[in-house]
């Protein structure tokens, strides 16, 4: 049994460069899929999202709006299982029960969505917390429980804490706090657990790029090592205990700063086990979950977006758009794991979920004609009576006629319907289309274009009436045109209207050439403006401070290449500066 972790950095995207729900899956090939940062909300549950042939999906998602001002569903946690039937199954894959979130008071296994009055029980082991504040830490979709029988899945993605937020660090605090309750009741009931996800930590220094001197000592680090079993806990890190020295095993870069470049990134996605092995022979050293059935666990690094080859940032890669998460998959493989009692998916599967479940055909629209678009417009224009079979047989003239005419008004009415739909669908398209960098410098009302235009009109109205009113020398009257006037009258149309094209091809031809070195003068300016970085002397990039304070909305410099190593000289210099900040001229007093 293979179980992958991946934080997809939404799940949408992810579905749009593979190509649909299912190849997304295919292409990670485990049997249990878990999946962090969805970014789905309850209302985005599609089947097209959230169903895929041959999964049973589970899904968790945010219910409650950021304090930072983001919507519900900027987080969100799945599950799929790979199965050959979902109901009465034996494969350890298919869970036999699923329950969303950890604290037992959101949508369980039951089916269905607690109301109030019906008081959900608390979960074991979280009875000292308040239902308030177990509500508030659990409404973020980021935990999912699935019972495979030999074991309980966590599915988890840990809330992101900076240092200068002690709201945020509070709230992650609580959730990991209640999380470990979580998993200690469940060992104490004899329980084996996996908890699997993004939990936006990085244990030690060796899982981190950047460490520094007092890095281990962060309140979550500290935490975190004390969970596992070299320090006394109960929890073994699977990928630590199988690649113990191994350097620069990361699963997550800055997408901003290009890290994957250099590799500079932190392993923040875990896959953690704890609990006795299934041969019963717990009590002998050496017997454990791990040591008994796992085989192997490692990084996909082949889901990186930054692939041997491509163009460096600072050599115009930074305009190359790289398809992907920036997390990559963590995998591990389980050996001996037998079959369990007959069960069929539980009621948290998605494939119960309304709006997935409602979407699907009844047996009675499967068997119901749908009106084609001709059906439609003869039932809006006119309902024609159907004629018995006598009186097709006494008058068939009659209906003969009749279905001619109902034929021909089919076909105007499409004639007319469809140009009408390109024509609106032609102005919504002009209506948002964006503006080229040439219409800035074209001028609002053109008076040679409208001179000419006018002028061409004027003659073709003109040509149209004047033969039949005057007769001037050489040209006959109207009464007499003969295919001299004709040529005549052509001749003065194709005259005019080249003389129109050529005084609008020189005025494009003029538009081009200033719009052209106005441009060439913006490039010269901003290659003025822009410094030069210290490290390699190449034009550094502009960016703008997006976090809240004093600086919020400034622009500033740094160096273009990406983040990497400093003992590297060909990664990124660290220069940084502040760029100019244009004043206004003040008004004299």
């Amino acid at each position: 049994m293979k179980i992958v972790t991946y934080n997809v950095n939404g799940l949408r995207p992810r579905i749009q460069q593979y190509g649909s729900l299912s190849k997304v899956l295919d292409s990670l090939d485990a049997d249990i899929i878990c999946i962090q940062e969805t970014k789905l909300s309850k209302h985005d549950l599609r089947a097209d999202l959230v169903r895929a042939e041959g999964y049973e999906s589970f899904f968790s998602c945010c219910t409650r709006n950021s304090d930072r001002g983001r919507s519900a569903g900027y987080s969100g946690v799945a599950t799929f299982c790979r199965v050959k039937s979902a109901f009465l199954s034996t494969e350890v894959a298919l869970p036999i029960s699923a329950e969303e979130g950890f604290t037992g008071l959101l949508a369980t296994s039951k089916g269905y969505q607690p109301r109030k009055e019906e008081c959900p029980s608390i979960a074991g082991g979280l009875e000292c917390f308040s239902r308030d504040e177990l509500l508030k830490v659990d409404s973020e979709g980021r935990c999912l429980i699935t019972d495979h029988g030999h074991f309980v899945l966590f599915n988890i993605y840990g809330p992101r804490a900076v240092q200068d937020d002690p709201e945020r660090i509070q709230f992650k605090l609580t959730f990991f706090r209640m999380l470990e309750r979580r998993w200690e009741f469940l060992l104490h009931q004899g329980r084996r657990i996996i908890i699997v996800g993004d939990l936006n930590i990085a244990p030690a220094v060796i899982d981190r790029c950047d460490a520094g001197p007092d890095f281990e000592k962060n309140e979550f680090r500290r935490w975190f090592r004390s969970l596992l079993v070299q320090n006394g806990g109960r929890l073994l890190d699977i990928f630590r205990a199988k690649h113990p020295d191994r350097e620069g095993a990361y699963t997550c870069w800055s997408q901003s700063t290009g890290a994957e470049e250099f590799n500079y990134g932190s392993r923040i996605d875990h896959i953690l086990s704890a609990g006795s092995c299934l041969h019963g022979e717990e009590i002998q050293e050496g017997h454990d979950f791990v040591t008994c059935h796992v085989s192997e666990c490692d990084i996909l690094m082949q889901f990186q977006r930054w692939k041997p080859g491509n163009t460096p940032r600072w050599k115009g890669g930074r305009s190359i758009k790289l398809e992907g998460s920036d997390h990559v998959p963590v995998y591990t493989s389980l050996v001996e794991i037998p079959e369990v009692l007959q069960h069929s998916t539980p009621p948290l599967s998605a494939r119960y979920h309304p709006q997935v479940f409602g979407s699907q055909q009844t047996l009675v629209s499967m068997f119901t004609r749908r009106q084609t678009t001709e059906q439609v417009i003869l039932e809006e224009s006119e309902s024609p009576q159907i004629p018995s079979q006598e009186e097709l047989i006494s008058t068939p003239e009659k209906y003969d006629s009749r279905a001619s005419q109902i034929t021909m008004l089919g076909s105007q009415s499409n004639a007319n319907i469809l140009p009408c739909i390109a024509a609106k669908k032609k102005a919504r398209l002009g209506q948002g289309s964006q503006l080229t960098l040439k219409s800035f410098f074209q001028k609002r009302t053109h008076r040679s274009e409208t001179s000419c235009s006018s002028f061409a009109d004027s003659k073709l109205f003109q040509t149209d009436i004047s033969y039949s009113q005057i007769e001037p020398k050489g040209i006959p009257s109207a009464v007499d045109e003969s295919s001299a006037s004709k040529d005549c009258r052509s001749n003065a149309i194709d005259n005019t209207q080249h003389d129109c094209q050529l005084d609008a091809c020189g005025s494009d031809k003029g538009k081009s050439e200033v719009a052209l070195q106005e441009w060439q003068r913006i490039q010269q300016l901003m290659q003025n403006s822009v410094p030069l970085c210290k490290g390699h002397q190449e034009p550094c990039v502009s960016r703008v401070v997006k976090k809240a304070g004093p600086n919020l909305g400034r622009r500033f410099y740094v160096c273009a290449r990406a983040e990497g190593p400093s003992s590297n000289p060909e990664a990124n210099c660290g220069y940084f500066k502040w760029a100019a900040v244009l004043k206004s001229k003040g008004k004299g007093k």
